[in-house]
């Protein structure tokens, strides 16, 4: 196997390819991608411009909106569940859509619970499964959640095998629909889907690298692995940031079987080499960008002395963090893309721009409907329920969370007077971002939303902000200061 060249090396001899991957693009260039876009994705109410050198580009209304009307709705471009929240919510890991059924998460969340060691509830006395109840294919099974009319601390191990095997079927939970789950295609065990569309469209995108299963196209499974574990275990941020890596990659090398299939060049140079590694590149080079490392706000139990130790230890997990990922994928033709300073941008970029992905949890609307039930019905269907809900305890509607990065929503800019908030609906079922508005928007108006709790107070805001790197002059700080 070729050694994979250290981050000194590649910094070195692809320093150029390096900063034409971080020059910010001009504004004509940024304008027509943006316009582009735009009209791909049907988004006819906005439109990006370029505002000055000091703010950059915004988003505009191109029409009027009224209060709490959709504004945007934006696919991502890349986005990755959290690690820790993966057993409490199960969902595709290309929409982010909730999949299985009522039982399968439910009984997911149980044997989490097991697994972690969390205490399960064992109040209340009353609710037992009976074996006449029509909702439960096995009674055996369903006495798993019930032992001398009390809920037992043990209920997870037995309540949850029965529900992830489907021989305890809950009431009413046919009224509650989902996709199926489908597998990988490359056979790991860590994604699954919603469809054989989103796993296709997964796979193709960046997933054929970054799969620990048998049809990995990865180069080193062992280094993956590592890599995986070790942004597990550091800031699962790093997953989020290979697959924007895996994601340019794959895109080149299509460039170049395009260009080869096309035709046959009697040349093939560095330079048509930089030009597909560019080109692959330019949906990530729109997002505002600083290194992670530098953008990161220092932890307040931290002094102005202890900062440059804070951010070099920053510095080498993310260079631990590359090490790992170039051993699993590395393409020497596309060397320039794993140097440690675009790596640090990149993960600097979802620092700045991210959007929180928020996907609510379908099993708040089952327990909902329950206790909305007539109340015989209502009764007789938490014999079976209620020694779940107590069990699950607080947390048991557990939405999907991560990270996400979305082209149009990273434009627009902050205010602590925003006209337009984050805000899912009820048909919102999936990880795209929804923006409402907040007030009436007018023709030719920015777009705003608020990167900070907008409710503190001006100082706390003005701290906040620092973060970003800016001072507001809103109306609100305006007055204020």
């Amino acid at each position: 196997m070729t050694p994979v060249p250290g981050h000194e090396a590649i910094d070195e001899m692809h320093a150029v390819t390096v900063a034409r991957l971080l020059v910010e693009p001009t504004p004509e260039t940024t304008r027509v991608y943006y316009a582009k876009l735009l009209e791909a994705q049907n988004h006819s109410g906005v439109v990006v411009r370029y505002i000055d050198s000091s703010i950059g580009k915004g988003v505009f209304a191109t029409k009027n909106y009224d209060v709490d009307e959709l504004v945007l709705k934006e696919h991502m471009l890349v986005g990755a569940q959290h690690s820790q929240n993966k057993a409490d919510a199960f969902v595709c890991s290309f929409c982010f859509r909730f999949i299985g059924s009522i039982e399968l998460q439910i009984g997911r969340r149980l044997l989490s619970a097991e697994n972690e060691g969390r205490e399960l509830s064992v109040e209340g006395k009353e609710g037992y499964l009976g074996p006449t109840s029509s909702c439960c294919h096995d009674s055996k099974a369903a006495k798993c959640l019930e032992k001398d009319g009390e809920y037992i601390r043990g209920l997870s191990s037995d309540a949850a095998e029965a529900l992830l095997n489907s021989s305890l079927r809950l009431p009413f939970t046919e009224l509650f629909t989902f996709s199926p789950v489908i597998s990988c295609m490359g056979g790991c065990e860590d994604e699954f889907y919603c469809s054989e569309v989103c796993a296709k469209a997964a796979w193709d995108s960046h997933h054929s690298l970054l799969c620990t299963g048998p049809g990995s196209l990865c180069k080193d499974k062992d280094s993956l692995v590592k890599f995986i574990d070790h942004a597990n275990e550091s800031n699962d941020i790093f997953l989020v940031a290979a697959k924007v890596v895996s994601s340019t990659l794959l895109k080149a090398l299509k460039l170049k079987q395009a260009e080869f299939s096309s035709h046959l060049p009697t040349t093939y140079s560095a330079e048509d080499s930089t030009r597909e590694l560019l080109q692959a590149w330019q949906p990530f080079s729109m997002g505002f960008k600083r290194l992670w490392w530098n953008s990161v706000a220092l932890p307040p139990d931290l002094g102005p002395n202890d900062e440059v130790d804070f951010r070099n230890q920053l510095k080498e997990l993310a260079s631990q963090s590359l090490k790992l990922l170039k051993g699993a994928i590395f393409h020497a033709e596309y060397a320039a893309l794993f140097s440690l300073q675009v790596y640090g941008h990149i993960i600097g970029m979802f620092e700045l721009n991210n959007l929180d992905l928020v996907v609510a949890s379908p099993v708040e609307d089952y327990f909902i409907y329950i206790d909305e039930l007539p109340m015989v019905q209502k009764m007789e269907a938490e014999t079976i329920t209620r020694p779940l809900l107590d069990a699950l305890g607080d947390d048991y509607n557990t939405p999907c969370q991560g990270t996400a990065f979305f082209p149009i929503q990273s434009c627009l800019n902050h205010s602590c007077l925003p006209n337009m908030k984050a805000f899912k609906r009820d048909e919102d079922t999936d990880g795209q971002a929804v923006l409402l508005a907040t007030r009436q928007i007018q023709v030719g108006e920015e777009l705003t939303i608020s990167y900070i709790d907008e409710d503190a107070s001006w100082e706390e805001r003005k701290a906040m902000l620092e973060d970003y790197g800016f001072l507001c002059d809103c109306q609100k700080c305006a007055e204020k200061s």
